[in-house]
């Protein structure tokens, strides 16, 4: 009988099995002087006791997913973010881990997925976003306590992605064919690389005409309207061409720098719309208006511009991402090579620095076509400079 009274006091006197030691026997004196309260601190007391012993409850992914999701996400990404990753763990991480414990997610079980995934036909960019999603979340329940270390994730080789930009004729095609805010718009688009998502988000209070510049504050994906990417605000100066095209667009409309005629900000949809109807126009293939991002980052690249002054324009986090305009500048690699004409040469055996004659041969110093044994230290040393002209007097004799 469980709940027991022995001389006027109530106990709990129970048997519970114990793994490795058999039944046991378990008596503790009862905070409670009524059969009824005795009988529920009896079923308090069993589990407590049994608790001790029982194997923890494996963690499944698809309940952490879930935790990962509403408190990591939600607090430091930013909504589009916090959507993208919803969507990557309900569609696919999900269904592929949900029912594993978390420790059995490892190198194995990962490269499963990126084969089972290859073979559905999906991309090794798209494995890749999904990869860093999981990457995340096992990286998170490490620092949460949850694993005792995350598991490695192989990202998978990726070509350099392709882009489209259009040449300096057909850009100003698909300006003389747009009309209105779309005109400005594309314009704006070419000649400042503002993503469309910034250009929907810009207002008259970040553009400063008098001074030919923009502040990029805030950008809208997905209808929310918060920092640009990478949380990057930035300044960039405008050419003239987009001066005086948001002069003669100035109005005032609303706060929105682009906007329909009520003030209201443009959709995705109805600015894409615009674009694409140009492009019919002008006889142009369909293009989005990230091209016209790209537009902006190669006419520069190939005006010889340093790539890392693209990078700060575009607002790249990394200068990775700016390097797929590289091959468009060849005349970065001639001048880098043109350099070596320039640099002092040094001449064994001579204390200064001399330059080698154009055309001249790999041998250096001995005029017989051979080159010398180097000595058993160089050192390169400025030639001095020439002494400046005499100055000339009036009487033309010279002091």
């Amino acid at each position: 009988m469980p709940a027991r009274k022995i001389r006027g006091v109530w106990y709990v006197d129970v048997w519970i099995d114990v793994p490795g030691d058999g039944r046991q026997r378990f008596r503790k004196r009862s905070p409670f002087q009524t059969k009824k309260g005795t009988e529920k601190f009896e079923r308090e007391f069993v589990e407590d006791v049994c608790s001790i012993w029982a194997e923890p409850e494996e963690r499944r992914f698809e309940d952490y997913a879930k935790e990962f999701l509403k408190t990591y996400a939600v607090a430091n990404n930013k909504h589009s973010e916090v959507l993208t990753k919803e969507c990557i763990l309900r569609v696919h991480l999900i269904p592929a881990f949900g029912q594993l414990p978390m420790e059995e997610i490892g190198p194995a079980v990962i490269e499963r997925y990126k084969a089972a995934k290859l073979a559905k036909g999906l991309s090794p960019k798209t494995i890749n976003n999904h990869l860093a999603v999981l990457r995340k979340a096992l990286v998170v329940a490490a620092e949460w306590g949850l694993l005792e270390v995350a598991p490695k994730v192989k990202q998978m080789k990726v070509a350099p992605p392709d882009f489209d930009f259009l040449d300096h004729e057909e850009a100003d095609r698909l300006v003389a064919a747009a009309d209105g805010d779309f005109r400005v718009m594309i314009i704006t688009g070419c000649k400042t690389g503002l993503r469309l998502g910034e250009m929907r988000a810009l207002r008259w209070e970040d553009v400063d005409l008098k001074a030919r510049r923009l502040m990029v504050k805030r950008s809208v994906s997905r209808g929310k309207i918060g920092t640009p990417k990478s949380n990057r605000v930035r300044k960039l100066p405008l050419c003239e061409t987009v001066t005086v095209a948001l002069k003669a667009h100035r109005h005032l409309r609303g706060e929105l720098v682009f906007c329909q005629d009520d003030g209201r900000m443009f959709t995705r949809s109805e600015a894409s719309g615009g674009l694409l109807r140009a492009c019919r126009l002008a006889g142009l293939r369909k293009i989005g208006f990230h091209v016209l991002r790209h537009t902006f980052a190669s006419h520069l690249a190939m005006a010889g511009v340093p790539l890392k002054a693209i990078q700060e324009l575009l607002g790249h986090a990394t200068i990775e991402m700016t390097l797929r305009y590289a091959h468009l500048s060849p005349e970065v690699r001639r001048q880098a090579v043109e350099a070596l004409d320039r640099a002092p040469t040094v001449v064994p055996g001579h204390s200064g620095a001399h330059r080698a004659p154009q055309g001249a041969g790999t041998a250096i110093g001995t005029g017989t076509g051979e080159a010398k044994a180097p000595g058993p230290r160089l050192t390169t040393v400025p030639s001095p400079a020439p002494p400046p002209p005499a100055a000339a007097t009036d009487g033309g004799s010279h002091v």
